[in-house]
């Protein structure tokens, strides 16, 4: 008994002194430490916590250990050690990571507040890592896919205006001293070079400008909502994105209503997870078309956004009283033409971007070789 009481005062000691311990992380160990983890840190800090849950420890305790892990810059050491005092001082755990709401997304504190209610914590944890896995491993496919035909391209581009900056007035020196008529394909490549030249860095810091522009323009809502429509419109690009947006809607809302929540609440969650801007006002407005909360499958198919065999599917399920069997099965479909897509888009990508190069490549050799031939038979 009486280690009992000294582990409820050291419990309330450590009550009083952590919240001067997270001030003190906020005001000064915020300027140098991360705040803020990334979708891989998150996939392992839940593992992890998984874990030293099912072995035994209390919440507290493996969010300690779980901060002692990490360098004091690391932004696991700050969240963690952060979620612990909050904890200590009384708040819900999902509360907490309610806090953090650039590391856990409001799948991620809905989730674990369902597991708080039902107390399958470590079900739920479970269950979010593998949506982080699905997730992680589908924008590994799109990345990898996508960054070979850039770095071709990239070198590519490099390549032809070196040779407008550097070979092009060479021969243009030698040409101009012969006299000699030029073809119009050489024009054209010397008035290029030339403008390259002299308004190179002119056109560079238009392009910083625009790219400027660009990028805050699209992070307002009316430039979210033209890129992600042109994302669902754009020939090979297009199938990637509807599939993988399609995949990854299924799996999130089978996880929440399988973890209880509300199907009005889970198409919330969906709406505010969703990717694409696009996808997610047809989310919130069939939302406001469900009136019973439990049929969904009408209101997404009257968007006009979803296809046909999703919100099919989707009904058989409503029908059967199978919604996570039926979400689960769209998850599957659209995830295996998600990864037909890339391949698709791989395998066309390629010879398309080596037709590209070689044009450039090529009119800059042609029009060099018509000048040498014309200046040769003028001199000849």
């Amino acid at each position: 008994m009486g280690y009992a009481k000294k582990s409820k005062v050291e419990v309330k000691s450590r009550g009083r002194e952590a919240p001067a311990k997270s001030i003190w992380q906020i005001d000064i160990g915020a300027s140098k430490a991360k705040t803020q983890m990334k979708n891989v840190e998150v996939l392992l800090f839940t593992s992890e916590l998984a874990d030293l849950l099912e072995a035994g420890m209390t919440l507290g305790q493996a969010l300690k250990a779980l901060a002692n892990q990490g360098e004091e810059t690391s932004a696991q050491h700050y969240i963690a050690q952060d979620l612990c005092d909050r904890i200590v001082r009384g708040e819900n755990f999902s509360d907490a990571c309610a806090h953090h709401p650039k590391s856990f997304p409001p799948l991620y504190s809905n989730m674990i507040r369902a597991g708080e209610a039902s107390g399958a914590m470590v079900e739920v944890l479970r269950r979010l890592v593998d949506h982080y896995e699905r997730y992680d491993n589908m924008r590994g496919k799109i990345k990898s896919a996508l960054s070979y035909p850039i770095i071709v391209l990239v070198f590519g581009v490099l390549a032809v205006i070196g040779a407008l900056v550097w070979i092009i007035p060479k021969f243009q020196k030698v040409f101009d001293s012969m006299g000699a008529s030029l073809p119009l394909p050489t024009v054209i490549l010397i008035s290029m070079s030339e403008f390259l030249i002299n308004y190179g860095w002119t056109l560079i810091i238009a392009i910083v400008l625009f790219a400027v522009w660009f990028g805050k323009w699209k992070n307002t809502p009316e430039g979210m909502r033209k890129i992600d429509g042109w994302k669902l419109k754009i020939p090979l690009i297009s199938g990637i994105v509807a599939a993988g947006a399609y995949s990854s809607l299924a799996y999130t809302l089978k996880t929440l209503l399988v973890n209880g929540v509300n199907v009005l609440q889970a198409l919330k969650i969906c709406e505010e997870t969703c990717n694409n801007a696009v996808i997610g006002d047809a989310l919130r407005e069939a939302r406001k078309r469900v009136t019973d909360g439990t049929s969904i499958s009408g209101p997404l198919a009257a968007s006009g956004v979803f296809p046909r065999m999703m919100t099919d599917m989707l009904a058989v399920g409503e029908q059967a009283g199978d919604m996570p069997g039926s979400l689960e099965h769209i998850g599957k479909r659209y995830q295996k033409d998600m990864d037909r897509n890339i391949a698709a888009f791989t395998n066309a990508l390629e010879p398309i971007l080596i037709v590209l190069i070689a044009a450039m490549v090529g009119f800059v050799a042609v029009a060099i070789l018509m000048a040498v031939f014309k200046v040769s038979s003028t001199l000849g």
